[in-house]
């Protein structure tokens, strides 16, 4: 059977010679080279969709891929993707660049400029490895095999707009659907979803901040179980460690949740900090809460121009939701659409503090009354961003939810030009 060997170069001199040289490896079956992270990331999401036996063996990165680098990108494939064998091609042979590209998860490591006996010796060596895991999987065993879970950032335009509020309540709509969930605090200075939960924890992000290899294990280990049946990795108690958190940290969080939950929402707050952006970046869906005011929709605009300026995110790609909502209020969605050049849903909050006051007083949000005006936006809320898995009666003949539009992800926007 022929390995199916998939280019992530960004250079196209360096694409053609790469794929010109496996094309000529015995049983080799080069496929079109990918230009960038990006685009890698959603041809393999692709595939794993349709099955796991649809994805190539064999992943050969480039080390000049962008935008995400060459090592983060090895081990969020090798999270999503276990089933796939990543060689790295780069011109940096010392044994520390080899053990990172390891500890990353990459299977082998080929120097510039390719050599033929060495690029097939590594190629046939992971492309066997690759056919044995999948001969694992084939008889069950705790390894994702998905294309990975949706990830959702929530954040606010300003403190105050409801940002926590939303997160909680978009992924206990998730849980009770049935799907896997994960809730984030990425307020890493001031986040408070243990409070709102009603949780003491001993645990939190920052002691996955200084691991490289997060495992399965290790991340049950920090993630704490609510009774509701969400898994919660809640931000410090002492905010100054919040810094610990780098990007790349986060990054490699984000993507160990992702591999291991269908749903993972993010709590990011108001304040950008690495982390949060981060998170932003990589999430497929980017939630910006704001109230229907002056100062909160000023707030979003100067939120959504600061994201397009650090190249975080664009406008067209980030969606906001309005909070407080009422018909009399002179700023309307369509208007917040027109200010800040992006996305708004079609599901607004209303503004009916008094039905929040006494379980956020209690810090017990989960408990909400499903008669709750609130409680019902912030649900079809979750319906129309596809978080929520909907009934059999619901479901259309050809497999679609009423409603649900899915989560477009970032990658896709922005190979489609959106």
């Amino acid at each position: 059977m022929p390995t199916r060997i998939l280019p992530a170069v960004g250079e196209a001199d360096a694409a053609r010679s790469v794929t010109t040289l496996l094309s000529q490896l015995p049983d080799a079956e080069p496929v079109a080279p990918v230009a960038d992270s990006t685009q890698l990331v959603d041809t393999l999401a692709r595939l794993a969709a349709e099955s796991v036996d649809e994805l190539p063996e064999v992943v050969v990165v480039h080390e000049r891929i962008g935008p995400v680098p060459a090592l983060e990108l090895i081990r969020e494939v090798a999270l999503r993707f276990p089933a796939v064998g990543v060689i790295l091609v780069t011109s940096d042979a010392s044994p520390g660049l080899f053990q990172a590209a390891m500890d990353c998860g990459a299977r082998g490591l080929v120097t510039l400029p390719l050599g033929y006996e060495e690029l097939a010796s590594r190629v046939q060596a992971v492309s066997q490895w690759s056919t044995g895991v999948r001969r694992h999987l084939g008889h069950g065993g705790d390894v994702f095999t998905g294309a990975g879970g949706t990830v959702v950032t929530v954040s606010g335009a300003k403190g105050g707009v409801g940002t926590t509020v939303t997160a909680v309540q978009l992924a206990l709509a998730a849980q009770a659907s049935g799907r896997t969930t994960a809730l984030l605090d990425m307020d890493l200075q001031a986040g408070d979803i243990a409070s709102y939960l009603d949780v003491q924890f001993r645990r939190s992000v920052v002691d996955l901040a200084a691991i490289t290899d997060i495992s399965p294990r290790v991340l049950a280990d920090a993630v704490f179980r609510h009774d509701s049946g969400l898994a919660l990795l809640l931000a410090p108690g002492e905010g100054e460690r919040g810094e610990e958190v780098t990007d790349r940290a986060a990054r490699q969080i984000v993507s160990a949740l992702r591999s291991r939950y269908e749903t993972v929402v993010v709590d990011c707050g108001a304040q950008l900090t690495g982390a949060g952006a981060a998170a932003v970046e990589m999430a497929d869906t980017a939630l910006l809460v704001t109230t229907p005011d002056v100062i909160a929709v000023r707030g979003a605009k100067r939120t959504v121009r600061m994201w397009d300026r650090l190249q975080i995110r664009k406008a067209e790609e980030t969606t906001i939701v309005v909070n407080r909502h009422t018909r009399a209020a002179e700023i309307q969605p369509a208007l917040v659409r027109r200010i800040t050049g992006t996305a708004v849903t079609a599901t607004t909050v209303p503004a009916h503090f008094k039905e929040l006051q006494a379980v956020v007083d209690a810090g017990r949000l989960h408990e909400l009354d499903n008669r709750s005006t609130v409680k019902q936006a912030l649900w079809a809320l979750a319906g129309e961003l596809g978080l929520v898995k909907a009934a059999p009666e619901d479901r259309r003949a050809g497999g679609r939810l009423r409603g649900d539009r899915g989560a477009v992800s970032l990658r896709r926007r922005r190979d489609s030009g959106g």
